[in-house]
């Protein structure tokens, strides 16, 4: 679940119902299409102005290292119209919003921290210490890193489940130094919204700082030394979360700096159907996702022409009907959303696999048979009691998911997101002996005799 930050209330309903719905079809039937010709059929954002992002961003970047708590008071004044002289959050804040929580979303914060946390201590992988011959070990152990930044967004919506989904894996890991920013809002006196001090009070995280955006990864990639506006920001090992364009770009920049998660961008679904899929609840499903923002994708991917038109006619009428009407209809009418026709549920699996799925969810017979057979999305959702929604807040999984086809190569933010391998060798003189032959002829052929040398030093 990622989202674009924007100016407008996070709860007002979006002016009326706009025009009639517009949701594209893209036809495939009959066409024998390679890997990049679907990769370039699927529905995609039009192209994001990139190259200006990313010479906004390195000027932010560069100012935030240059002067620090300087450059964050400017910043918060330009971009969220705060006045701000050091971005923590005091503790009495952070104790005060989880004191006036409405108890219902408590008790909902409170399950999904649960459920998450179960899945999360469940990911924790063995360490290895292998006998690889007599005096011989080779081990490896799983490290947690020390100190993370994780980023919360604001803007459209306020997203206290995305606290939940960045600190319980970081946690249960072990890392032992949390940091969390999210934007400073101008009605709540500068800080970030009350529901997102509130999760992390729960969580027990009471180092909070009001930076929004590309400064908040600056701030957590390079650190913000100590200055009149008060203490320091340490610099964080590993920074995740999701945001808009600057934010991801922001990760991309700094990355090798500190480790990331992804660079997640807007938010995207896509269903694949076949003709048992219950046209509401898939219409449901893709207006769930484009709710987050217009530039969310919502992608249907079916052999079943008579379902796509019962999808539209579903979309028109509670795309109406929704509170965020026009923000829906615009994301569902965007280059980026649109159905998908295909011959068959085989052509249909090419052309998930081929999307990359943030959000994948399967309304065919024999669900959970089909997606063991997709091989790239960011989380699978079985069948019709999966909702993505479900998986937003209380599945268990977590939200932060790989977008913009990226699934093909990278994982949702997991306990391994902050864990790092590191091998041990330990070799006894015996042990060595009865390689070191080999060690030498593999030097001589590498032109480095030395290290053949570094070996027989410990015979002579």
């Amino acid at each position: 679940m990622n989202s674009t930050p924007a100016t407008a209330s996070p709860s007002a309903p979006d002016a009326g119902a706009g025009p009639a719905l517009h949701f594209r079809r893209i036809d495939l039937r009959g066409r024998e299409l390679t890997l990049a010709q679907l990769r370039a059929a699927v529905p995609r954002a039009a192209g994001e102005r990139v190259a200006s992002a990313e010479t906004a961003v390195a000027g932010i970047i560069a100012d935030v290292r240059e002067r620090g708590f300087a450059a964050l008071t400017e910043l918060a004044q330009k971009f969220d119209g705060v006045t701000q002289v050091h971005p923590r959050v005091p503790a009495a804040a952070l104790g005060q919003a989880l004191e006036v929580l409405d108890p219902a979303v408590r008790a909902a914060l409170e399950e999904s921290i649960d459920r998450a946390r179960a899945f999360a201590q469940a990911q924790r992988l063995a360490d290895v210490d292998l006998p690889i011959a007599d005096g011989a070990v080779v081990s490896q152990h799983w490290v947690p890193v020390r100190r993370v930044g994780l980023y919360v967004p604001g803007g459209l919506a306020v997203y206290p489940s995305s606290v939940i989904m960045n600190v319980v894996p970081a946690l249960a890991a072990g890392v032992s130094s949390v940091a969390l920013a999210s934007p400073p809002q101008k009605e709540f006196g500068g800080l970030p919204h009350p529901t997102i001090l509130a999760a992390a009070a729960l969580l027990g995280v009471d180092e909070v700082y009001a930076i929004g955006g590309a400064q908040a990864i600056a701030s957590f990639a390079y650190g913000v030394p100590e200055g009149a506006a008060g203490d320091a920001i340490e610099p964080a090992d590993v920074v995740t979360g999701p945001g808009n364009i600057f934010v991801a770009t922001a990760k991309r920049l700094v990355k090798g700096v500190v480790g990331i998660d992804s660079e997640a961008g807007a938010t995207e679904i896509a269903i694949l159907a076949d003709a048992t899929a219950n046209p509401r609840l898939v219409a449901a499903d893709l207006i769930s996702q484009a709710e987050h923002d217009p530039g969310a994708a919502s992608v249907l991917i079916t052999d079943s022409e008579p379902l796509v038109d019962a999808v539209a006619i579903e979309l028109d009428v509670q795309a109406g009907a929704t509170r965020h009407a026009d923000r829906v209809r615009r994301a569902l009418s965007g280059t980026q959303s649109g159905a998908v026709l295909v011959d068959d549920l085989a052509q249909g699996i090419a052309a998930c696999d081929a999307y990359a799925a943030e959000h994948l969810e399967i309304h065919t017979a024999d669900a959970p048979a089909v997606a063991a057979r997709i091989r790239n999305a960011g989380a699978i959702f079985v069948g019709d009691y999966s909702p993505v929604s479900l998986g937003d807040y209380c599945a268990g999984s977590n939200h932060v998911l790989p977008t913009s086809g990226t699934a093909a190569f990278s994982s949702g933010l997991n306990v391994t997101t902050f864990l790092r391998a590191i091998q041990v060798i330990n070799y006894d003189k015996a042990a060595l002996a009865r390689v070191a032959g080999h060690v030498v002829a593999l030097a001589e052929a590498e032109n480095l005799p030395a290290h053949g040398a570094a070996v027989t030093a410990r015979f002579v």
